[in-house]
């Protein structure tokens, strides 16, 4: 006894004709690129996103107002073990930062 060995059903191969000619009616076939739709979305930032993103140009950018010999100086007092950490005074400026950017 032997059977044939097919691929795709007969059933199959109908269905898929009539999925193409429905998608034929519809303006193309399903395998094709869609062309470019009109631009729908929009981004728009609020004022303090601006802000932000303007002031991160500004960081990104040189390094203006930096003395870099100081930080030098820092970072070989670090290297050595002589700087000497003030808690204090760490403690005050981040209390300065916090209320000012709190406003």
């Amino acid at each position: 006894m032997s059977y044939k060995i097919d691929p795709m059903p007969p059933a199959a191969r109908v269905a898929d004709v009539a999925a193409a000619v429905a998608a034929t009616r519809a303006g193309g076939a399903r395998n094709e690129p869609i062309s470019a739709t009109a631009e729908t979305d929009r981004l728009s930032l609020t004022g303090d996103a601006e802000g932000l993103k303007a002031m991160g140009r500004e960081l990104g950018a040189a390094p203006a107002g930096i003395d870099m010999g100081r930080v030098n100086a820092l970072k070989a007092a670090i290297a050595e073990g002589s700087y000497k950490i003030d808690a204090q005074a760490i403690a005050a400026r981040m209390l300065d930062l916090d209320r000012e950017l709190g406003r």
